[in-house]
């Protein structure tokens, strides 16, 4: 037995380490209004830093010290390290002079639904371990199916439902095993080597890694050729004549993942026509619409997705273009069953009376991980703090500023457009002399690296049919027209200067 003075001994000991304790609500507020000034402080600084960081590999190993520190420092040392140290190699992603790759949007109500979520930091894996997580997740995935008119067979009152997943390529990964187990139930588990997935070469690298993980032979990853005769999407005739060649050598179709918004050139795949092939063929149909779906609010952008009913899956992550912090990827499928029987198990230590008598949802069975975060609620803070006319207001002035790029890019002479603007990404390149002998690949690439070597903008490339092309997507909450004029300055400044040198 402790002696009674041991714990006066303790009681006074916590006292004088009030200012040590992992959780203490005073102590909480008083760092984290500390922290919110440095974020403001951030933000309405950021375009003094480099878009894109400027380090080399290797500087904050010579930074910082080779072991953790023994004793407590203090919150201010801290931010100080943050702000010599870390910041320098940060590439910013919420600059208004970020054009690269796609967004990744943070917003006032997404950082508090964040905020929100680290507080009470929950772990929802299913239902009694936090029952709002679960429920909220549900009604919210629903609203957002309702504002996209998804048909009522992806709302959680059927036999569907929508939960969210981390990234596109978890969600990817998930409906891939789904359709997988799906179809082995069916043909037996000998033919799992035999199984063929299809999809477009303009399709994300993250469903040929959902086949290598999901024990698929990627040689039977089908990434079928497209070119700017069909602007770039999957032709339904040439998938059509691939199942064929593919079930004459005794192989069994079973999975087509089709885009809406493609990575490189934002290209969107004919669903109702590749729909009609699945279904002929008894294929799972999965939609990516990770960048553009959240455009698809939109009424006059809600035809892309046209088909969409007709899909066993639709994917469209949310922290892009939706205003909502990452991560926060939203799927939905018409059959939840296909995903609790491949990624279900039932320990002991889980069960409980509300999921053994399945009234309830357990997200831990529709997705990899046991544990999950309430990703929910700052999904449900976006929706309520700027509501469908905010977020559709959102969505139109970036394509608005695209569109407006796109006409400084024709007007130049220099540069040519390469593949249609669809939504808020433009691709374009700047023209070689007639004496090239890569067909201006060199060139282009000594351009975009000129661009972003002055820190002043930050875009990315792609290659369109053996082309290096310029990416300029535009996406940051902060950007605003007066970016882009100055972005396409640089970029006029820069071709200028390279074009001397070539010719």
């Amino acid at each position: 037995m402790v002696p009674i003075f041991r714990y006066q001994e303790m009681e006074q000991k916590e006292e004088n380490d009030l200012n040590l304790k992992a959780m203490n609500a005073e102590e909480l507020r008083e760092q984290a209004h500390k922290m919110v000034d440095f974020i403001a402080d951030y933000y309405k600084t950021i375009e003094s830093f480099p878009v894109l960081s400027q380090v080399q590999p290797g500087y904050l190993g010579k930074l910082l010290p080779d072991s953790a520190p023994t004793c407590p420092e203090s919150l201010q040392h801290v931010l100080n390290d943050v702000q010599e140290k870390i910041l320098p190699g940060v590439t910013h992603w919420q600059s208004p002079n970020y054009f690269a790759y796609f967004p990744s949007n943070s917003s006032i109500a997404g950082f508090l639904g964040e905020m929100l979520s680290a507080g009470l930091n929950i772990v929802g894996f299913s239902w009694i371990t936090s029952p709002a997580a679960t429920e909220l997740e549900a009604i919210v995935l629903d609203w957002l199916a309702k504002a996209l008119l998804l048909s009522h067979d992806f709302f959680s009152t059927g036999q569907g439902g929508g939960v969210i997943q981390g990234t596109a390529s978890e969600a990817v990964l998930v409906v891939l095993v789904a359709a997988r187990d799906k179809i082995l139930r069916t043909v037996g588990r000998t033919a799992l080597p035999k199984l063929v997935t299809y999809a477009s070469d303009q399709t994300h690298s993250s469903l040929q890694k959902a086949c290598q993980i999901g024990g698929l032979d990627p040689e039977l990853c089908r990434l079928l050729k497209t070119d700017s005769s069909t602007n770039f999407a999957l032709s339904p005739d040439v998938l059509s004549e691939a199942i064929s060649d593919d079930i004459a050598s005794g192989l069994i179709p079973f999975f087509l993942c089709a885009n809406v918004g493609t990575t490189s050139s934002t290209a969107v795949d004919p669903l109702p026509a590749l729909a009609k092939v699945t279904r002929t063929n008894n294929i799972w149909f999965h939609v990516d619409a990770a960048y553009a779906g959240s455009a698809c609010i939109c009424p006059e952008y809600r035809h892309f997705i046209d088909g969409v009913e007709e899909a066993d899956s639709f994917n469209m992550n949310a922290h892009k273009w939706f205003l909502t912090n990452f991560d926060c990827s939203l799927l939905w499928v018409k059959e939840r069953s296909a995903l609790i029987q491949s990624l279900s198990t039932n320990p002991e230590y889980l069960k409980n009376k509300a999921s053994e008598g399945n009234m309830v949802i357990d997200y831990k069975d529709w997705q990899i991980p046991l544990g999950r975060r309430f990703r929910s609620l700052k999904l449900w803070m976006v929706l309520r703090l700027y509501g469908l006319e905010g977020l559709q207001a959102h969505i139109r002035s970036h394509i608005a500023m695209a569109a407006y790029f796109e006409e400084l890019v024709v007007q130049d002479k220099r540069f040519k457009v390469v593949a249609p603007r669809t939504f808020s990404l433009v691709c374009f390149r700047l023209l070689p002399p007639p004496n090239s002998k890569d067909n201006g690949n060199k060139l282009n690439h000594d351009l975009i690296d000129l661009v972003n070597s002055t820190g002043s903008v930050f875009i990315t490339h792609t290659v369109l049919s053996g082309e290096f092309v310029l990416r300029f997507a535009v996406g940051a909450p902060l950007t605003e027209v007066r970016h882009v004029k100055a972005a396409w300055q640089i970029l006029q400044e820069k071709a200028t200067a390279l074009l001397q040198i070539y010719h």
